[in-house]
């Protein structure tokens, strides 16, 4: 276990080292999933000192537009869990702290999307990318005006890895949720008498 504890920490440091931070506690890293533009939705994970933190994952509903807009969309993500922010920072918890880093999956696109959300809101949160390769494997981290490799940082490149894929998954176990509740809203309202309010009356 203290082994284990050990290596994850060295990755956290890996990855502070690479990124030029003093020091990093919480990471949270961000996902969107739709399928061509339907019921796009956002992820957030959470990990601290190196390890998910579960209970404070969000799933996020894209709400500013229809479409597919992976960019607007993380800008949507962003500025929705920086609203929590502010309504829960008394707390301290949850959406009440903010990260020492946020990792987006993807490249300069996402970056620049997101940007101008976080001066906007005068938080100065360190922005980064995380770039896969044709394969869908992770490949560097993404900053404004370049990439960083982290092909030759064994236990940063592990960590990253594992934290774009979680929340790979939760982004598309969070939008499948949502596409097979909208299709079988859909199919009742096929039922005579039942229009959208009946229909989303009987799925809750």
């Amino acid at each position: 276990l203290k082994r284990e504890e050990g290596r994850t920490i060295g990755a956290v440091k890996e990855i502070a080292g690479l990124l030029g931070l003093e020091d990093i506690k919480r990471m949270e890293a961000y996902d969107i999933s739709n399928t061509n533009g339907f019921e796009s939705v956002g992820s957030m994970v959470v990990y601290e000192q190196g390890k998910p933190k579960r209970n404070d994952y969000r799933k996020f509903k894209i709400k500013g537009f229809t479409g597919q807009d992976d960019y607007a969309s993380m800008a949507e993500v962003i500025e929705r869990r920086l609203q929590e922010y502010r309504q829960h920072k008394e707390s301290g918890e949850g959406f009440g702290r903010l990260p020492d880093l946020i990792l987006l999956d993807g490249g300069k696109g996402q970056i620049s999307a997101v940007r101008p959300v976080l001066e906007r809101a005068g938080v100065d949160i360190p922005l980064f990318g995380m770039v896969k390769d044709d394969k869908h494997k992770t490949r560097a981290i993404a900053k404004d005006g370049g990439e960083i490799s982290i092909l030759s940082k064994r236990k940063a490149f592990t960590l990253v890895s594992t934290i774009q894929e979680e929340v790979h998954r939760f982004a598309i176990g969070y939008h499948r949720q949502v596409r097979k509740k909208s299709t079988l809203q859909t199919e009742l309202t096929q039922i005579p008498g039942i229009g959208d309010s009946r229909a989303k009356a009987i799925l809750s």
